[in-house]
């Protein structure tokens, strides 16, 4: 809740943009939309994670050439 507040993005703000984006998409297109979002935020996460794990491998196979 602190980012919302952060941003300066309220309660009425963000019920606006919801009933925007329901009418823009439509209710049968949104739980795919938020699929889609929940996927790509997943594939992120595992990329970050990956990244951080190679970087993790390096450091220790150069601990060990040292």
């Amino acid at each position: 809740m602190g980012i919302l507040l952060f941003l300066g993005i309220g309660v009425q703000e963000i019920l606006l943009i919801a009933l925007i984006v329901l009418l823009f998409f439509g209710g049968k297109k949104i739980p795919e939309l938020m699929r889609g979002l929940g996927k790509g935020v997943k594939s992120f996460k595992d990329g970050m994670s990956e990244t951080d794990n190679n970087k993790e491998e390096k450091e220790k196979s150069s601990d060990r050439n040292e």
